[in-house]
């Protein structure tokens, strides 16, 4: 059976947002729990929002990428030729 090819539409371009919205929200609030609860210091909470959360925001950007029907795989893909003996300019 041939796998049907739709391409996402507005709605899931908004869930994406919303999710990277409501992942990043939880991550800044997730932090400052920890802060508040003393079991961070300013200088850990700092290194986790400057080293750490960019990371935490590309794995959940791919979790709903991969969930929202945007990822492409080899057979997505189009060969693009060069027209010969065409120079740009």
């Amino acid at each position: 059976m041939e796998r049907v090819k739709t391409t996402p539409g507005p709605d899931a371009a908004h869930a994406f947002r919303l999710g990277l919205i409501a992942a990043a929200l939880l991550g800044v609030v997730a932090m400052a729990g920890l802060y508040a609860a003393g079991e961070a210091s300013l200088l850990l909470v700092g290194f986790l929002l400057v080293a750490c959360f960019p990371v935490y925001l590309v794995f959940v950007a791919s979790a709903l990428s991969v969930w929202l029907g945007y990822d492409k795989d080899v057979t997505d893909l189009r060969p693009v030729h060069r027209e010969r003996g065409r120079r740009r300019g």
